[in-house]
């Protein structure tokens, strides 16, 4: 049988420009795959966080649990009992009903990879990106008010 004649569903390639970009608050989320091309099962993103920025205060997830994998540059990671400094191939399993957050304290862009499970949280980054890009301020406030769409609590 070729694979022409197999039945049933076919692998997604998506390629190095593929993905939606959203930009928020200094943090490119590039998402190669949404809860649109996994059937709601996860989300996966690459995204890139320059020198200095904060790019997520913690906060806590109740309905998903999210990793990150650092590819280059390092992140501080924020987990629960205080923080730990990330570089290349350190991984964070952040799951549902822990407190995490990260920034980049360093001195050069850290790129990493973060995995959603379910997908879902990829809705928060756009809500929040439609608002900044309709006149909204980013405060502490709002962002608390997005993320309890999304079942997430501000920390």
């Amino acid at each position: 049988m070729t694979d022409r004649e197999m039945p049933g569903p076919r692998p997604l390639l998506r390629r190095p420009e593929d993905g939606e970009l959203i930009d928020v608050a200094g943090v490119a989320h590039l998402f190669r795959l949404t809860g649109e091309h996994t059937g709601g099962r996860f989300a996966f993103e690459e995204f890139t966080l320059a020198a200095g920025v904060i790019g997520a205060r913690p906060h806590v997830h109740h309905g998903h649990d999210e990793y990150f994998y650092v590819l280059d540059g390092e992140l501080t990671l924020h987990h629960g009992d205080g923080e730990v400094t990330a570089g290349p191939g350190h991984l964070l399993a952040a799951l549902r009903g822990t407190p995490h957050g990260f920034r980049n304290a360093g001195a050069v862009p850290a790129r990493a990879l973060c995995l959603y499970t379910p997908a879902g949280y990829e809705g928060y980054f756009r809500e929040v990106h439609a608002a900044v890009a309709a006149g909204a301020e980013v405060t502490d406030e709002l962002l608390a008010e997005f993320r309890a769409r999304h079942r997430t609590t501000s920390l």
